[in-house]
């Protein structure tokens, strides 16, 4: 029987590898009805996939459920791209854009444990300089970063940081856990976060998540300068600008949107 012509050639390979990234960025092993549903096909095309995908060692197929997920091959493959992924390159020819548009200090942090470390930094082109210096580590409930970093981390991060206590740092620090996951359901809302004057008096922050190819967060974007240049309240143009910086960071280490997170 020959095969259709929209799977055959490139096609082909083009559609099997939208079948293992869909397989691979679900939380559990996935059936082949469900996969056909989700691309709009019958479930023998999408079998034939299956099949010589397993064949390569690059998904399995649970025997108890006949539903499949990730390989070893796909598992090793993928860090082996990770490990090849240098999150600071990608970000720095877009941090100097940020910078040239908005004037203010744009700071670059990845997750890392008690909260977010600033790894490099451009530095605003304002006469007075305000910045964060590389190496500081941003605590999760009183910075943006951090708020950005525990808005996507996950329930049992949130939990975790709750629960080592909220101690304020100034007056307008968030130390109340019911206050904290409405202000983290709002930063999942508009996608992003600031934290004017609670780090540090005077001191305000505007953040926005970077995700990885799996649709996990590992570092953030944000732009820092005095309250009196950045007031509590972001402008568009601001927003719009650091939002499509932490999209364009996260699509050149392999996210695409629209994948489960």
């Amino acid at each position: 029987m020959t095969e259709p012509k929209e799977t055959t050639g490139v096609q082909a390979v083009l559609f099997a590898l939208e079948i293992l990234e869909h397989v691979a960025v679900q939380r559990e092993a996935v059936g082949v009805t469900a996969i056909a549903e989700h691309f709009g096909t019958n479930k023998s095309k999408v079998f034939r996939h299956l099949r010589t995908l397993a064949q390569q060692g690059y998904v399995v197929q649970d025997e108890a459920s006949e539903r499949y997920r990730v390989g070893a091959r796909m598992v090793a493959l993928g860090h082996a791209v990770n490990d090849s992924v240098d999150i600071v390159r990608e970000a720095v020819p877009v941090m100097r854009k940020v910078r040239n548009a908005l004037s203010h200090s744009v700071i670059l942090g990845m997750m890392d444990r008690g909260g977010v470390r600033v790894v490099s930094v451009q530095s605003g082109t304002s006469a007075i300089e305000i910045t964060v210096k590389p190496g500081s580590l941003l605590g999760y409930h009183y910075s943006a970063q951090g708020k950005v970093a525990l808005a996507y981390g996950g329930p049992a991060l949130v939990k975790k940081i709750v629960a080592a206590g909220l101690p304020a740092l100034t007056p307008s620090t968030i130390t109340s856990a019911k206050e904290l996951e409405k202000e983290l359901e709002q930063v999942r809302k508009q996608g992003w976060a600031m934290a004017p004057d609670e780090a540090v008096m005077g001191l305000n922050a505007l953040a926005v998540p970077i995700f990885d190819a799996a649709g996990k967060v590992v570092a953030t974007i944000a732009i820092v300068d005095a309250v009196q240049f950045m007031p509590g309240k972001a402008t568009k143009l601001q927003i719009d600008t650091l939002v499509n910086a932490g999209a364009s960071i996260s699509e050149s280490i392999g996210f695409r949107p629209g994948r489960p997170r």
